[in-house]
């Protein structure tokens, strides 16, 4: 039994989906005016490991995943004309820079993947319905807001009062809004920039009208989770709350799951800060599976704190990992036994990823000790490590591939030179030239060369 930290309750429920044959996830993607920084990567990787661990309970022919883009807002607007490209051409080039960084992170697509400038139908359609409802009006300057006095219920999902929001809020001199708390559905356009036809004229959605047009045009008006950054839980996910109860008369949704910030010196990395690591800049430093890694080292409602020291512990965990399916030739194999009960419990206990980790150190313990004298046990666990891996998405690679792999623009001796260098050092040890031996090993380590002498042949892996 699957058991998930809702946060709209504050507290761990039993997943009872609102039909098994038919589970919906939607989660909020990226903004598309830059490439993915780790922040990112945190949200892409917690999610896809959740959307395969719902397959694996429900079958993928059962689970449909929804994430959006958002491709029209002010940023993107904004750089695009810095660029002095046109908006379609601007977010399509982040778009492909996107799923890029998701696959080498080996993040599954999505079953939909939905843009706002797309589904602009929709977004209109569900502003008018909240107009004729009265939960909508359009002000003065043009802007239609939403009302948030009208919905009794606007602060459940963050514990905020809306009392003590009108005591702190701004209303900015440009905003026509009858209540500080009153959010924009759709903008009138500016001089120059994007517009669509709609009833009230020309202009262009708020931000958070569309994912609730977008989740409930793929998903239907009520569907299990929806999830997304922690920093979305207010005001944006909030406000989608507010505007998709009211406009549907239903409960949206059941389970809101949000992973924590990704932080670097106690500070959340961010773009607006100016602390982030683009994924591409960390991808040149180190390998895929060691930032997928790293990422799952943290319960994905904790903070994740971002270092050097971090990922190379991260290395360092799958370099082990490796080394002990180094040599078996197998593919992923579920078997039914303590290492798949405990796994299985960790995951299905709020997604406990540092648990089910733990879970691969025991089996990969257990096949470095039989594997020299138990080829067909070995061979089974090992395929049973491939198997709960897959279920991470790790340990896909070929052992020796990863093993031996340059990072980045990693230099060095080449996979040839570093096989020469051992021939020789064979030759030495044949001949009991032992100096000679020692010489050449120390130069491959000099050069970051690990040797593994074992029964017959001497392997070798990258530090």
């Amino acid at each position: 039994m699957l058991y998930v930290h809702n946060n709209l309750s504050k507290q761990k429920e039993l997943f009872e989906p609102i039909d098994p044959k038919n589970v919906r996830m939607y989660v909020c993607g990226m903004t598309v005016y830059d490439l993915c920084h780790i922040g990112h990567a945190r949200v892409l990787v917690v999610f896809d490991i959740i959307y395969r661990y719902l397959c694996r309970l429900y079958g993928p022919e059962h689970v449909t995943y929804v994430r959006n883009i958002t491709d029209i807002d002010d940023k993107i607007i904004a750089r695009a004309n810095e660029n002095g490209e046109g908006l379609g051409d601007f977010t399509e080039r982040f778009i492909l820079a996107m799923h890029e960084d998701a696959d080498r992170l080996g993040v599954l697509r999505p079953d939909e993947e939905p843009r706002a400038t797309v589904h602009m139908d929709q977004i209109i359609q569900m502003i008018e319905t909240l107009v004729e409802k009265g939960y909508a009006y359009q002000a003065g300057n043009g802007d239609v807001y939403y009302d948030v006095s009208e919905f009794e219920d606007y602060g459940q999902l963050s514990g905020k009062q809306p009392e003590d929001l009108r005591a702190g809020a701004r209303v900015e001199i440009s905003e026509a809004k009858q209540d500080p708390l009153d959010f924009v559905l759709w903008k009138m356009a500016k001089p120059e920039e994007p517009s669509w036809d709609s009833p009230w004229g020309k202009g262009r959605p708020g931000w958070h009208i569309e994912c609730s047009a977008m989740s409930t045009h793929c998903l239907g008006n009520h569907f299990d989770i929806h999830g997304g950054g922690l920093d979305l839980q207010f005001p944006h996910h909030e406000n989608e709350i507010a505007q998709s109860c009211a406009a549907t008369d239903d409960a949206f949704v059941n389970f809101w799951l949000h992973n924590g910030f990704v932080r670097v010196d106690d500070e959340k990395m961010s773009k607006s800060l100016g602390n982030f690591f683009t994924i591409r800049e960390v991808l040149e430093q180190y390998p895929a599976e060691a930032i997928r890694y790293f990422i799952l080292t943290s319960h994905y409602r904790s903070p994740l704190n971002y270092s050097d020291k971090h990922l190379d512990n991260a290395k360092s965990a799958l370099t082990s990992l490796y080394t002990a399916l180094r040599g078996i030739n197998t593919a992923p194999v579920p078997l039914e036994n303590e290492y798949a009960e405990r796994f299985a419990s960790a995951m299905e206990d709020d997604f406990n990823t540092p648990e089910a980790l733990a879970v691969l150190f025991e089996l990969a313990k257990e096949i470095n000790k039989v594997k020299e004298t138990d080829a067909i046990q070995a061979g089974q666990l090992a395929g049973q490590l491939r198997h709960l891996g897959l279920l991470l998405g790790l340990l896909q690679d070929d052992p020796e591939q990863f093993l031996r792999a340059r990072t980045g623009g990693e230099s060095g001796l080449s996979d040839a030179e570093v096989d020469d260098i051992i021939a020789q050092r064979e030759q030495a040890r044949t001949d009991k030239n032992w100096a000679e031996a020692d010489r050449l090993r120390d130069l491959l380590k000099e050069q970051g060369i690990i040797l593994e002498d074992g029964t017959g042949k001497t392997g070798w892996r990258r530090a």
